[in-house]
């Protein structure tokens, strides 16, 4: 089965160190890696102000992954993002780069 993009919006918490985020992210790329996907791209945003309060905190730290993976990859990674302390809110996204194809108009 090929490998499908996917890529995954990361809000860390700005209570926790920069050496706990990094190891929480580290985690999330090995679990990437031992389930058969490939890490891409990886966009660090850096610390933002948050649209609303989350867990009382005012502002994360945002990263942006790209990766490609099976399902099962999304599915330990759902789990591992849940499970850890260091977010608080991820989303995952399929990415659809090819555009459809354009039906040329008859002239």
């Amino acid at each position: 089965m090929a490998l499908r993009p996917y890529e995954t919006m990361i809000v860390f918490d700005t209570a926790v160190d920069a050496q706990s985020i990094q190891q929480a992210l580290d985690r999330a790329l090995e679990t990437i890696r031992s389930h058969g996907g490939s890490p891409g791209a990886i966009d660090r945003w850096g610390r933002r102000p948050l649209a609303y309060e989350i867990k009382k905190r005012k502002e994360g730290y945002y990263v942006v992954v790209e990766f490609a993976g099976e399902s099962s990859t999304v599915d330990e990674l759902d789990r591992i993002l849940t499970l850890s302390d260091e977010v608080l809110r991820f989303k995952i996204l399929r990415r659809h780069d090819r555009a459809p194809a354009r039906v040329a108009a008859e002239a």
